[in-house]
C-alpha cells in the first residue's frame, strides 16, 4: 500500500495509470478538461493528456453516452463522466437500449465506463436519487460501488480492462475520505465482496458510505460482547452471493443496510438471495435498514433523520440479536 489518498485521488491515480499504458482510453464529460470534474476526480488529467483524451462536451447526457457507445464499438475505451447519477435520466435509452444490448444483439464488445457520483448528501431531491438498483437489474452492465480509496483504485483499473459496460458509482459523501491504495498491479476483481470485520454473532451486509457506519456500530456492539461480521459488497452486479450466504450460515442472523428505499431496492435482492441460499440456518427474520420511500429533503435536520447511521444500525442489530 502507498501513501494515503482521498477517494477522488485514488480514482484519478487508477485512471492515470491505465491511460498511461493504453492510449485507447479517453474521458468525456462536462467541466473536466480545465476544472477536473465537480469532485476533482480527474483534476490535472487535461494538462497531462491533452484535449484529445480529456474532452469537454456539451451538456447533453444523451449525446455523450451515444458518442461513448459509438467509440467503444469502434475499438476505443471511453470513460463517460456523468458527474451525478441523477443525470442518467437524460440518457437511459443510450445506456439501457444501446450500450448494454450491443453484445447480445450483434456480438459487439462495448468496453466503456460510465462514472457518476451517487448516494445521499446535501442537494435536495433532484440530486439524491438512489437508483443503482435500476441498473443492477439491467442485463449487460456491471455496477461498481467502492467504499474506500483502495477499492476505488483497484476497481476502476479492473473496469477499464473489461470488454463490457461498467457503471462506476462514487458516493458523494466519501469524496474526501482518506486511506492507503495499492500499486499499479493491484487490481480487484468484480463480484468479490470484502469481509471488513470478522464476527460470529450476526452478519451485516452493506456497501458504499454505510460500510464505515456499520464498522463503527460493530465496535460499539463488541463492547457488550456482540460480535458482528461486516461485509462490503463492492459490486452490486456481479453480486457475491456466496460470501454473504457463507457468512449467514455461520452467524445465523443477517441485517442489510442500504440508502435506497426498501421497496424494490438493493436490500430486497440481498434479502432474497440470503433466503434462497441460507434459509435453514437463520435464527430470525432478516432485518433491513433503508431510507424511506420518499424524495430526499433539502433540510439538513430531515436528511439526518432519514439516513442510516451508526446508532440506528447498532440499535437494529441489538434488537435482531435479542430475537435469537
Amino acid at each position: 500500500m502507498t501513501t494515503p489518498l482521498t477517494y477522488s485521488q485514488a480514482y484519478r491515480e487508477g485512471v492515470v495509470e491505465e491511460m498511461a499504458t493504453n492510449d485507447r482510453i479517453f474521458i468525456m464529460g462536462t467541466d473536466i478538461l480545465l476544472r477536473g470534474g465537480h469532485f476533482a476526480q480527474v483534476a490535472g488529467l487535461g494538462e497531462r493528456f491533452g484535449a484529445e483524451r480529456v474532452r469537454d462536451v456539451p451538456i447533453s447526457e444523451a449525446a455523450m453516452l451515444a458518442a461513448g457507445v459509438g467509440s467503444a464499438i469502434c475499438g476505443m475505451r471511453p470513460i463517460v463522466d456523468l458527474n451525478f447519477l441523477d443525470f442518467a435520466f437524460g440518457c437511459m435509452d443510450e445506456i439501457c437500449n444501446q450500450a448494454v444490448k450491443m453484445s447480445y444483439m450483434f456480438g459487439i464488445a462495448v468496453p466503456m465506463v460510465i462514472r457518476a457520483t451517487n448516494g445521499i448528501a446535501y442537494g435536495g431531491a433532484q440530486h439524491n436519487n438512489v437508483i443503482e438498483s435500476w441498473f443492477a437489474e439491467m442485463p449487460g452492465i456491471n455496477v461498481v460501488v467502492p467504499s474506500n480509496p483502495a477499492d476505488t483504485k483497484g476497481l476502476i483499473k479492473t473496469s477499464l480492462r473489461l470488454s463490457e459496460p461498467v457503471l462506476f458509482l462514487m458516493h458523494k459523501a466519501l469524496t474526501g475520505a482518506r486511506g492507503p491504495v495499492g500499486g499499479p498491479d493491484d487490481l480487484i476483481p468484480l463480484g468479490n465482496a470484502r469481509i471488513c470485520r470478522r464476527g460470529r454473532d450476526v452478519t451485516v451486509v452493506t456497501y458504499g458510505v454505510n460500510v464505515q457506519k456499520c464498522l463503527d456500530a460493530a465496535d460499539k456492539l463488541a463492547d457488550d460482547g456482540i460480535d458482528a461480521e461486516v461485509i462490503d459488497l463492492r459490486t452490486l452486479f456481479p453480486l457475491d452471493r456466496e460470501t454473504v450466504a457463507e457468512s449467514v450460515r455461520r452467524t445465523g442472523l443477517a441485517i442489510v443496510v442500504d440508502e435506497s428505499p426498501a421497496y424494490g431496492g438493493v436490500s430486497a435482492e440481498i434479502v432474497a438471495s440470503i433466503q434462497e441460499a441460507s434459509f435453514d440456518y437463520l435464527d430470525a427474520a432478516i432485518a433491513r435498514i433503508t431510507a424511506p420511500h420518499a424524495p430526499i429533503p433539502q433540510s439538513p435536520a430531515l436528511l439526518s433523520a432519514i439516513l442510516p447511521n451508526s446508532a440506528t444500525i447498532e440499535a437494529a442489530v441489538r434488537k435482531l440479536v435479542a430475537r435469537r
